[in-house]
């Protein structure tokens, strides 16, 4: 099993852009591009609040559980 971040799938379903994210949640840069381009990240406790806390959301927004058999990273992951 694993668990994957869908941070890119939520932003742009609310039209945002990656910078635009990142300002709204105040994240670092490197970490908000890198959970936006990364499924495979997952966020920090204290990042993960700040972006539930932006957007009111639960962590289940954002974050998914999904089986090894399913889990299809890019090469570069």
């Amino acid at each position: 099993m694993a668990i994957v971040n869908t941070i890119k799938q939520f932003v742009d379903s609310r039209g945002l852009s990656a910078y635009r994210f990142r300002k709204e949640t105040g994240i670092a840069q490197a970490t908000a591009y890198s959970l936006y381009k990364k499924p495979s990240q997952i966020p920090r406790s204290d990042v993960l609040d700040a972006i539930c806390t932006a957007y009111g959301v639960q962590p289940g927004e954002i974050l998914q559980w999904v089986s090894k058999a399913e889990v299809r990273f890019p090469p570069d992951h």
